[in-house]
C-alpha cells in the first residue's frame, strides 16, 4: 500500500504547476478559480461540446490542458479547441497551436492573459481568441488575420434588444455555422 501511495505522489509531482511565458516561469494559482470563473468555464465548455458532437466534428474542446506553443511558452489556457488530433499527446497535452483558445481575466491573470500570452497566441497562429471579462460579463473576440489578431468585436450578456450597439451572438470563425449567444455564458447572472 505504502508504495500505491508513494508512486501516486511521485506522479502528481511529474511537472511543476506554472506556466512557461516567454521563457519565464509563472506559479499557477493554488486556490482554485471562483465560481463565476468555474461557470463560465463549465458553460461554453458545453456550448462548444455540443455543437461538435452535433456536427459530428473531429475536435477536442480542452479546459486547463497544458498547451506547449514552443520551448518558451508553455499555458494552461482557461478553455482551447483543437482540431488537428494530432497534436494531442498521451490523451493529457497539447503540443502545438490551438484553433481557438478562451482565457477568463482573474485579478492574478489579467495582466498576462492581455499582454504577453495573447502576443503568443498570436505569433503561433491561433486562429480566434476569446477575452472572458467575468466582471462585466463581455467578451472580446480576435481573429487572426495576415497573421495579427484583430478585434472582431465586444459582446456583451444584455437583454437590452434595443440598443443596436450591443452585440450578443459571437459568429464563430474556425466552424461554418455556430452561434454563440453571450447571454448563454452568463445566464445565471441575467436570470437572478
Amino acid at each position: 500500500m505504502d508504495n500505491l501511495v508513494y508512486d501516486y505522489v511521485e506522479d502528481s509531482y511529474d511537472e511543476p504547476d506554472y506556466e512557461l511565458i516567454g521563457g519565464e516561469k509563472f506559479i499557477m494559482a493554488a486556490a482554485a478559480p471562483n465560481i463565476n470563473h468555474l461557470t463560465i468555464t463549465s458553460r461554453l465548455s458545453m456550448i462548444f461540446s455540443n455543437y461538435i458532437d452535433e456536427k459530428n466534428i473531429n475536435a477536442f474542446v480542452m479546459a486547463d490542458a497544458d498547451v506547449y506553443l514552443s520551448d518558451k511558452d508553455h499555458y494552461r489556457p482557461d478553455l482551447s479547441i483543437i482540431c488537428d488530433l494530432s497534436t494531442v499527446k498521451n490523451g493529457k497535452k497539447v503540443y502545438g497551436v490551438p484553433d481557438l483558445v478562451v482565457e477568463i481575466l482573474s485579478e492574478s491573470t489579467m495582466k498576462n492573459d492581455i499582454g504577453k500570452k495573447k502576443d503568443a497566441y498570436e505569433e503561433c497562429g491561433v486562429k480566434e481568441y476569446w477575452i472572458v471579462d467575468q466582471w462585466s460579463r463581455r467578451i472580446e473576440v480576435y481573429h487572426l488575420i495576415d497573421n495579427k489578431f484583430i478585434l472582431d468585436d465586444v459582446y456583451m450578456a444584455s437583454n437590452d434588444t434595443e440598443n443596436k450597439d450591443v452585440k450578443s451572438e459571437i459568429k464563430v470563425s474556425i466552424f461554418e455555422d455556430m452561434i454563440v449567444d453571450v447571454r448563454n455564458v452568463f445566464k445565471w447572472w441575467i436570470s437572478n
